[in-house]
């Protein structure tokens, strides 16, 4: 008798093991699928609150087809969570601000992945975001296993249980029925400490993931059948530093690890974020040999991971695996194509929730003095960015405090994201009242707030390589020239507060779109100065920034990670919202940093913005409307000098 591998999986309903033909095993051999989300931040629905609109990107709704797809597939199917669940959007911070879940209710996120049956899940960083007694609250109505080994009480004892054996009857390929010990362990990132210090500080402790992995992993290997991390922590192939917040690379050479599920870093694995890096395959999906997965963020994929299993005596060995970040939807080119739909279950569960948090978004959190607008970022009014920038400050100077760093200026540094990419792609929000939804327009991008370490020579070169947004100007030309290369994104056109610089258009771009160095002697930023003293090369700074920008999105030169001294736990999105909550009446928005630099000769320059930007015309000096630009853009004039 000879049995195919293929024939073995098909008779799963599994798809992706090769085929290779070999005499039949007398021990019995299955088939194990182990299903993972993460970052799930709230998004129990695919519902943009800040927008009011469906979002086919996201949801737990929407997974919830994959999910019930990929177990129709396999008949011996697990399902875990990697945490960073009950915060993320204006869900979670309804539920939380306004403590609106009470003592006795299921929170709406659990009460959604109660109808799931979840296995078993581990606490993200941003689980503590809210408190421990909020936490602890929201945990009460969970029906399935919380664990974390590197979580403990004040006391030493458990805060959850470190790991946790789930016992699984399976079908074998010949539909005999056997007992399986799958060991689940969990791990979230040390930094809670510092990211939730006034939450934690005497109460929990935290300790290094790797330690705790060496502590506990003997003892589980020895119980169980396979042993599955659900590992809250990223992948990163440095070397390892004594209290890793991206662990999963490494936590995957402690011995006795079948499975990692990974996350945090809101990336997907396997995929291209991670190719090239030694010790990990991008394309099968393992770190240092292990299967592992990172299934995006918000909903956006299920990670998948299938177990050929044998069983040799009296366990089980992992014989053959398979490795899937499944999403939920694709992008063609510009379009948007959705692979699942919403499971109604899980809607008609947070309803009321859901109906009570889209009026809750439409409350005022503060008031603008003035109007906020970004039309005309590029003529050097840009009140959006000032309220960003001024937010970003506020948020950072007290986790900096008692640092290495406290002593250091803090700058901020932020891009005008809503610019004119279309017509109608613009910040608009008059005086008054501000709503959730007004304010998400100021920061429309998921990045996480983080600040870099950098010397005033590598602050002129940032500011160099965002000049590269204007092109570069005839100072001896009488006529009106082109402002703006439409060829780089306003989003790498940063604006560092806190410094004052003029901008000197006369001057070639120093570096292009790569951040290439292709002009040395090209200097556009001038008079580089902060309270008024010109800023030494060799001096030192903080700057706030975001994740993408300190990891080194957009080709920054200097920033590649390695400047990185916070990386904090919430969005910029969110300390603008709170920055805003705090003023109670935000002040007019600070001038801008920046200035052009002029000579005796008037220059003129033009710009397309939105045609609604004539009402704010008297914004800006020496500023005039001169007619249509591109379709459905106005065009606009700008003397200076």
């Amino acid at each position: 008798m000879r049995i195919s591998r293929r024939k073995l999986l098909a008779g799963a309903g599994v798809m992706g093991f090769g085929a290779t033909g070999g005499p039949a095993r007398a021990a019995p051999r299955a088939h194990l699928r182990l299903l993972e989300t993460s970052d799930l931040h709230m998004f129990v629905r695919d519902w943009d609150y800040y927008r009011q609109r469906t979002d086919p990107t996201v949801g737990l709704d929407r997974l919830a087809t994959v999910i019930a797809e990929a177990r129709t597939a396999a008949p011996n199917t697990l399902l875990f969570d990697n945490g960073d669940i009950i915060q993320g959007n204006p869900l979670g911070d309804y539920l939380a601000d306004k403590s609106r879940a009470g003592a006795s209710a299921v929170h709406p996120m659990f009460r959604a992945m109660n109808l799931l049956n979840y296995d078993a899940a581990t606490v993200g960083n941003h689980e503590f975001n809210y408190g421990l007694e909020f936490l602890e609250t929201a945990l009460r109505g969970v029906r399935f296993p919380f664990v974390c080994a590197n979580l403990s009480r004040a006391d030493g004892t458990e805060y959850l249980p470190p790991f946790k054996i789930l016992t699984r009857d399976i079908v074998d390929e010949d539909g005999a029925r056997h007992v399986l010990r799958i060991g689940v362990i969990g791990f979230t990132p040390p930094q809670i400490m510092i990211w939730d210090k006034t939450n934690l500080d005497g109460r929990v402790t935290c300790s290094d993931i790797l330690a705790s992995a060496r502590k506990f992993v003997p003892d589980l290997r020895a119980r169980c059948d396979v042993l599955v991390a659900l590992s809250h922590s990223g992948i990163s192939t440095s070397p390892i530093n004594g209290i890793e917040e991206n662990a999963s690379f490494h936590l995957a050479s402690v011995p006795g690890i079948d499975v990692i599920f990974t996350g945090h870093s809101h990336r997907v694995f396997p995929g291209p974020d991670y190719a090239g890096r030694n010790g990990v395959d991008a394309e099968r999906g393992t770190l240092n040999g292990v299967p592992a997965v990172m299934p995006g963020f918000w909903g956006s994929h299920l990670g998948i991971i299938d177990l050929a299993l044998a069983k040799d005596g009296e366990r089980w060995i992992v014989d053959h695996f398979s490795v899937e970040a499944k999403p939920i939807y694709r992008r063609d080119g510009g379009k948007l194509n959705a692979l699942t739909t919403p499971d109604p279950a899980i809607d008609a569960a947070i309803e009321s929730e859901h109906t009570a948090v889209n009026a809750w978004v439409s409350e005022p959190i503060g008031r603008f003095a003035a109007p906020v607008h970004s039309y005309f970022v590029f003529a050097g009014y840009d009140p959006a960015s000032a309220i960003v920038n001024a937010a970003q400050i506020w948020y950072a100077r007290p986790l900096l405090q008692d640092t290495p760093h406290a002593g250091l200026p803090i700058l901020s540094a932020a891009a005008p994201f809503k610019a004119g990419y279309t017509p109608d792609a613009f910040v608009d929000i008059a005086a008054g009242p501000v709503a959730r939804r007004d304010a998400a327009d100021l920061y429309i991008y998921p990045n996480t707030l983080a600040a870099v370490r950098v010397t005033g020579a590598m602050l002129r070169e940032w500011l160099e390589h965002a000049a590269r947004v204007f092109n570069r100007i005839d100072p001896v030309r009488v006529d009106t020239q082109a402002l703006v290369d439409t060829h780089v994104p306003s989003y790498n056109f940063d604006v560092i507060a806190g410094v004052t610089y003029r901008i000197d258009l006369s001057q070639a771009a120093r570096y292009d779109l790569n951040g290439r160095l292709v002009d040395p002697s090209a200097r556009r930023i001038v008079d580089l100065r902060i309270d008024g003293i010109a800023i030494d090369d060799a001096r030192e700074f903080v700057v706030v920034t975001n994740n993408y920008r300190a990891d080194g999105g957009g080709s920054f030169p200097g920033l590649d990670g390695s400047r990185t001294i916070l990386r904090a736990p919430d969005t910029n999105r969110d300390a603008v919202i709170k920055y805003i909550g705090a003023q109670m009446t935000s002040a007019r928005p600070a001038a801008s940093p920046w200035t052009f630099a002029v000579s005796g000769q008037p220059i003129k320059f033009w710009f397309d913005s939105a045609i609604a930007a004539r009402a704010h015309l008297d914004d800006v000096r020496g500023l005039r409307a001169t007619g249509d630009g591109l379709a459905g853009f106005g065009r606009y004039e700008l003397d200076i000098g």
